[in-house]
Order: C-alpha cells, then structure tokens, then sequence
C-alpha cells in the first residue's frame, strides 16, 4: 500500500478582480470520500458564486474554513 498524501483545497481566483470569497456550504464533511472534480463546498463573492471542485480523489480529512468565514484567494 502507498503512502498517503494530503492535497489542500485552495480558495480559486473567480474573477479578474475578485479578490475574496465567503464559504456558504461544505458539501462533504471529514471522513467523506470524494472523485475528482466532484463539487466540494460552495463559495459566495461580490460577483459570483461559484461551486469548488476537489482537485484530486480522497478522503476529506480536515475542514480547515468554517462556513461564512471569508477568505483570501490562494487561502
């Protein structure tokens, strides 16, 4: 069996000038398994909002941002 790796969700550039977002849903919880590009959480900015897919296959280990925080793009 392989080692495991830990891949980190991070808050995406939504728009040109869209600097931040505010987390409004989690849609998996820790212990959650996920696919790839499978939609993870919701987030909410001043232009849009968008859904936030995992970048890779596993299983979710931490939420690290709770819902209604708002976060800096690359966070």
């Amino acid at each position: 069996m392989g080692a495991e790796q830990l891949v980190e969700i991070i808050m995406p550039q939504l728009g040109i000038t869209v600097v931040e977002g505010t987390l409004v849903l989690w849609r998996k919880e820790p212990g959650d398994w996920v696919e790839a590009d499978e939609p993870i959480c919701d987030v909410s900015s001043d232009k849009i909002d968008s859904e936030i897919p995992a970048p890779s296959s596993g299983r979710i280990v931490e939420l690290l941002v709770a819902v209604g925080t708002t976060v800096d793009v690359g966070t």
